[in-house]
């Protein structure tokens, strides 16, 4: 499959979204990853698990350096896993419910590394529960037929592993950040809750109105 091809098919699987700056950057870079991956037959969902033991190691090292490059890497395989369905035509409905539980399962290994680096407990329990109902809230938007891929929120997934990141250098190098970055990140995935939820109500209170 050529980039293109592959593009086009990122497209339509994502609700028609457009692949332009940054995304097509990602995903061009994604592209080039997993095609020697295809060649060697390696499967996605194996690429999937792979991710969540990376999700799981991040935690397991919190207080070593490590762990700044296994979350990371936790990233990259999330990122691939869908790319490498795609090349290898192996798109199936159980790859996708599968990458999104171990996505849910990896998230919560990064707010229980945030905690071990000396976040406060209730900061980071309300900011994994307001990440976890906004991703809900998509699913549950699509579930109902809103197939449209809907805001692109300031505190989606690859932010969130930012955050991680940041505060385990800071953790690392001394620097007495990592309860302000946790804070930080309780904000703005508070707000990107009050986004999505804004958002999936006017996309199905407009379906309704068709559908009548």
């Amino acid at each position: 499959m050529n980039k293109q091809a592959f593009l086009r098919q990122w497209s339509e699987l994502h609700g028609g979204a457009e692949v332009s700056g940054i995304v097509k950057g990602w995903l061009t870079i994604s592209y080039l990853l997993v095609r020697p991956l295809h060649a060697l037959k390696v499967s996605p969902n194996a690429i999937t698990l792979i991710g969540l033991l990376l999700g799981v190691l991040t935690w397991e090292q919190a207080h070593h350096i490590a762990a700044l490059f296994l979350v990371i890497l936790s990233l990259i395989a999330d990122g691939i896993d869908g790319s490498l369905a795609i090349i290898s035509g192996k798109v199936t409905l159980w790859g996708a419910a599968l990458d999104s539980v171990v996505d849910r399962v990896v998230e919560f290994f990064w707010a229980l590394t945030f905690y071990r680096i000396g976040a406060p407990v209730i900061v980071i329990a309300l900011a994994w529960v307001a990440a976890l109902t906004q991703e809900y809230a998509r699913a549950r938007a699509a579930g109902l037929g809103h197939r449209v891929l809907g805001v692109v929120t300031v505190c989606e997934r690859p932010v969130r592993a930012i955050f991680l990141a940041v505060a385990l250098l800071a953790y690392i190098m001394g620097f007495g950040i990592v309860t302000a970055t946790s804070w930080i990140w309780l904000a703005l995935q508070l707000f990107s809750l009050v986004v999505v939820l804004r958002d999936s109500y006017t996309a199905l209170s407009t379906d309704n109105r068709l559908s009548n």
